[in-house]
């Protein structure tokens, strides 16, 4: 059983604007404290919409995107062939994070970004250590992994095994959920004339939320201790006790 991450992304894309594009550029320099990414090796694991490789392309980077959903793949060609159409600079195939054979043809890269993405694979920790393996010398590793709420995962978890068994639920568990999960957010935002973090849709995010199936979870502590021999954590971001993702950049020391 797993969410359709392709098609929502699709979805996503109808809507993809100019402004949406400067606030994922945005969240890349902020995240990994940098002002650009002029000479850099990017690698999008599960580059879902394709937005983010985007952003790291405007922002100077060579760009290899993959994904393991083919619609995803779909949305970031459809973006290369959009804003860097014959660009040889940004590769874009198919291929699961968790295929070892695979990330071994990728070469080398000094920014590995994955937002959202590793705890869906349906083996977690497999894939945080794939990640790590292929990591180089100084190379950052940019990361958000589901935080982990006891209980509170638990009922997500269930609900999000209806969201894609049972169709027909599905408006009843977008017009339940989005009371909760969506207008404070919505409210906020419109109070403080902010845009939406990362430049997403709170409508494509709420189906990703309720949808995303595979799911795992983990605690801040937990992601780090699995660093904390070979790698030097530059930047955390936590949700607190809250649900969302936590982000980690980690550096690869040798």
């Amino acid at each position: 059983m797993r969410f359709e991450f392709g098609k929502n992304w699709k979805n996503f894309l109808s809507n993809l604007d100019n402004s949406k594009i400067v606030q994922a550029e945005k969240s890349i320099l902020d995240t990994l404290k940098l002002t650009n990414l002029n000479g850099y090796n990017f690698l999008d694991i599960g580059c879902g919409s394709g937005l983010f490789s985007l952003a790291a392309k405007n922002l100077g980077a060579k760009v290899t995107s993959f994904d393991f959903d083919s619609d995803a793949v779909d949305c970031a060609k459809l973006l290369k062939e959009k804003y860097f159409k014959n660009d040889l600079d940004w590769k874009i195939t198919q291929g699961s994070v968790l295929d070892k054979n695979f990330l071994s043809h990728l070469g080398n890269h000094n920014i590995i970004y994955s937002w959202g993405v590793l705890h869906h694979t349906g083996n977690m920790w497999e894939a945080i250590n794939n990640v790590k393996s292929i990591s180089t010398k100084n190379s950052l590793l940019y990361i958000s992994i589901y935080n982990h709420q006891n209980y509170f995962s638990k009922f997500w978890t269930i609900i999000k095994k209806i969201y894609n068994k049972f169709y027909f639920l599905r408006p009843f568990l977008i017009i339940t959920f989005s009371l909760y999960l969506l207008m404070p957010t919505l409210l906020k935002n419109i109070i403080l004339r902010k845009k939406l973090y990362r430049g997403m849709s709170l409508y494509t995010d709420l189906k990703d939320w309720l949808g995303g199936y595979p799911f795992e979870t983990a605690t801040p502590n937990q992601i780090q201790d699995v660093f904390k021999d070979d790698f030097e954590l530059i930047n955390i971001k936590t949700v607190g006790n809250k649900l969302g993702c936590n982000e980690f950049v980690f550096k690869k020391n040798n």
